[in-house]
Formats: structure tokens, sequence, C-alpha cells
């Protein structure tokens, strides 16, 4: 079982926005990712850190992801995202589907592995939360600053001896 969690950040919406996904494999091995764009939306955000997390994870895998973002969880586990499939990518307002591009790239992530969602609050106390939280707003801080144009490399925290994996 890998656990994935997950924060999006935007200074301003829409503005400079961060993301950021801390992955434990079942080892405990910690795995931390981050980047982010100059101008987007927090929602964007959400989306991306699932899917740059899920990208890291083989197919087949069994996975839980934890998020602060209701709209991410809710789209699953409520069957947002079957039923805009079925409305040809329309909300039941018949309006579009709002980041239908990544809700697409990570239907297809999900399509290849097992993944439960968890909604956790956030701003709470939950370590891996705020950690995601602090990586995502760092993120979008630097592209708010133009110090950063790129994602930057990911960075390996091992638990207890230092291992360099692939999921």
């Amino acid at each position: 079982m890998i656990k994935i969690h997950t924060d999006g950040s935007c200074l301003g919406n829409p503005g400079a926005g961060g993301w950021a996904a801390v992955i434990v494999d079942e080892n405990n091995h910690r795995k931390e990712i981050f980047g982010g764009e100059e101008h987007t939306t927090n929602n964007r955000m959400e989306l991306t850190a699932a899917i740059r997390a899920l990208e890291k994870i083989s197919s087949g895998a069994i996975v839980e992801l934890f998020t602060d973002s209701s709209y991410l969880k809710n789209a699953f586990t409520n069957g947002w995202l079957a039923k805009w499939k079925r409305n040809g990518w329309k909300t039941s307002t018949k309006s579009p589907v709002l980041n239908q591009d990544l809700w697409q790239e990570l239907d297809e992530l999900i399509s290849t592995r097992a993944v439960k969602f968890n909604w956790v609050k956030g701003h709470a106390g939950n370590f891996f939360n705020e950690r995601c939280d602090e990586l995502a707003r760092k993120a979008a801080g630097k592209f708010q600053c133009g110090l950063m144009k790129d994602s930057p490399p990911e960075k390996i925290l091992p638990r207890g001896q230092l291992s360099l994996f692939d999921f």
C-alpha cells in the first residue's frame, strides 16, 4: 500500500500556484515532489498534485490518496467524474466541466491503479498535509517572484535508511 498526501496552493485565484505531494511507500520511505505555474488556480494545483504523484506510482499499485480538496475527492467518491464523462464533459447545469484536461489525465492514471480517496481537514495539524501545504506555498511564492520557472527536482526523504526507490 502506497500513501500519497497532496495539496495545492494559489497566491490569488487565479495567480501564481504551487502543488506538492508526499509519497510514502510500504517501507515508510518518503519522497517529496513539488512544482507550480506562473498563472493558475487553486483547483488546478490540487489536481496537478495528484496527477504528478500518481505518475510516480506503477500501474496496478494499491494507493491511498489523502487530500484536503473536496473538489478532488468528491469527483471520485460522489461519482461526479463518471457523470461528467457520461454527459460529454458537461456538468449537471450543462456547462463545460472546468479543468477537463486535468480530469482526463487523472482519470487515465486512476484507471490503472487502485486508488482510495480520503479527505483530511486542512490546516488542522495533520503532519503530511501541513508538509504539502508548506511545499506548495513555497513553490507558489517562487513562481510569484519569478524565482522559479520549471519544477524543481524531486527530493528523497528516507525513514530510517537512505534508499532511492521507484514506486
